[in-house]
């Protein structure tokens, strides 16, 4: 949660409940965009939700709830508004005038964490390929914004010729940038050569699940880990052991709900290690409330990355969130799935999921991780003989 002792940019939020949508879902992707609010470092004073069958083209909501939330900005004196979905350069341009403060959308508003998360020069330039390429489309709407409150009065002709030259200088930067990643893209390339034929199993799952915590706890080593989205944006490798059995474990940055289409581009070369898995680990949050739909999340990424039929274990992480009650054969209440043990999980539909081995685990206080390391271990050891039938001395 955000300090609000520490000064921080009050928000709100503002979303849309479609018709095609259930009420609660839309409270999900709300939630959502509220911690990612928190991650970036503000504080969510309110959210405003509408039901509509599609966005206005205008004020993205109507122009009743655009005023009431208006009213509320002025009163409370709130310098910023956060919307659910992408928003197009003239919408940006209407609210700011009718609410009279910042606008963000979900996809500027997750550009901006991703550049502040960036650690190394190539995450950095891969947001800032992202960030570029988000804004140029939207330059007329930003010189609109700066004529008016320079008082726009002889500034028409200038500023046309400003938006041409910004425009031409953040199309080369974006040239110059691909060519960047271009190398890097090479470089990386050439390191995976590199690392032989050993497996390769890659952590895969939405943001924040725990999978940096798992790559701590199977490595030993010290990955950034905290309960913000996006904590991880550069891939980790690192070289694992287990019963003598050597393999290749990679971590990589977390799916999410609307992930900008600009960031899956300039992450390629990230999500290539993705591609390039002999095994995937899917790491699902049992306890977050929508699991279910963040799985389904995670697959349909996979299947666009054409990475959906490979291998795959299923752990279902954060069971130390569960508060396990012991019942009685009296009991008549209806149990309820915060309640399970772990011999209740077993026997739910999630442990059953075809050919791929399922594991109910807590990376953080550690239960039941033996038997995810047996598990993983048998599953790298299928590829590892196939690929090596002759080493039997491994085994």
């Amino acid at each position: 949660m955000i300090d609000t002792s520490v000064s921080v940019e009050r928000v709100v939020l503002v979303g849309i409940n479609y018709p095609s949508r259930e009420e609660q879902e839309t409270e999900d992707f709300i939630d959502e965009l509220a911690f990612l609010a928190e991650t970036a470092g503000a504080f969510p004073v309110k959210r405003f939700i509408q039901k509509l069958d599609m966005p206005d083209p205008r004020t993205f909501v109507g122009s009743g709830k655009i005023e009431e939330i208006a009213r509320f900005i002025a009163e409370n004196n709130i310098g910023l508004a956060i919307f659910d979905d992408e928003l197009s350069p003239g919408q940006i341009r209407n609210i700011e005038r009718e609410l009279g403060c910042r606008i963000l959308d979900r996809t500027t508003l997750i550009l901006d964490i991703f550049a502040k998360r960036a650690r190394t020069s190539y995450a950095r330039t891969q947001v800032e390929l992202a960030q570029y390429q988000y804004l140029l489309p939207r330059l007329a709407g930003m010189w609109t914004h700066l004529e008016r409150q320079r008082g726009g009065i002889g500034l028409r002709g200038p500023g046309e010729t400003e938006i041409e030259t910004d425009r031409r200088i953040i199309r080369d930067k974006i040239a110059l940038l691909k060519k960047q990643l271009k190398k890097i893209d090479v470089q990386m390339a050439t390191q995976r050569k590199h690392r032989g034929k050993m497996v390769r199993v890659s952590l895969v799952g939405y943001t924040n699940v725990g999978k940096s915590t798992i790559m701590n706890m199977l490595s030993k080593s010290d990955v950034f880990a905290e309960n913000k989205l996006f904590a991880t944006l550069d891939t980790t490798v690192r070289k694992m052991v287990i019963e003598n059995l050597p393999f290749l474990l990679s971590d990589t940055v977390g799916f999410i709900r609307k992930l900008p289409h600009h960031l899956i581009e300039s992450f390629k070369s990230t999500l290539d290690e993705v591609r390039e898995a002999d095994l995937l680990i899917h790491v699902v949050d049992i306890s977050h409330p929508g699991f279910e739909e963040q799985k389904k999340i995670v697959e349909q990424t996979l299947y666009e990355l054409k990475s959906a039929e490979k291998p795959v274990i299923i752990v279902f992480n954060k069971i130390d969130a569960f508060s396990y009650i012991i019942r009685d054969e009296y009991d008549l209440e209806p149990m309820k799935r915060e309640n399970y043990s772990l011999d209740d999980l077993k026997k739910t539909w999630m442990a059953n999921h075809g050919t791929n081995p399922v594991v109910f685990i807590s990376a953080i206080t550690g239960e039941n991780t033996e038997e995810f390391k047996k598990i993983l271990y048998m599953e790298v050891k299928k590829i590892h003989t196939t690929r090596y039938p002759y080493n039997d001395f491994l085994y």
